[in-house]
């Protein structure tokens, strides 16, 4: 077994994976070879396979932050509105004199 410590943005994580002893012996080895502690490099495997988080704020949320108020996103929502609508009417024919 193997027990494994990191510090992570001030905060101190222990995790014990329980691996075969081929897995543990490989990972030991492949430390070993670029001279990293094991925690080093279980570190850089954890971070190169995590998965994303999934979105938990809809647009309009994560953009209240940029604006100052629900009032100042939803008035922005309308201009921005109203310009895709100016820009789907149809082009008024010039004039030529």
């Amino acid at each position: 077994m193997t027990k494994v410590t990191w510090k992570c943005k001030g905060l101190l994580m222990t995790v014990t994976l329980d691996l075969p002893p081929n897995v543990e012996q490989a990972y030991l080895a492949e430390a070993r070879a670029k001279g990293v502690p094991l925690a080093d490099l279980v570190r850089e495997v954890l971070i190169a396979r995590q998965p994303a988080l999934p979105a938990t704020e809809t647009v309009f949320q994560q953009g209240l932050g940029l604006f100052g108020s629900p009032e100042d996103t939803a008035l922005l929502d309308e201009v921005v509105a109203i310009a895709y609508e100016e820009r789907r009417r149809p082009a008024s024919p010039s004039v030529v004199l």
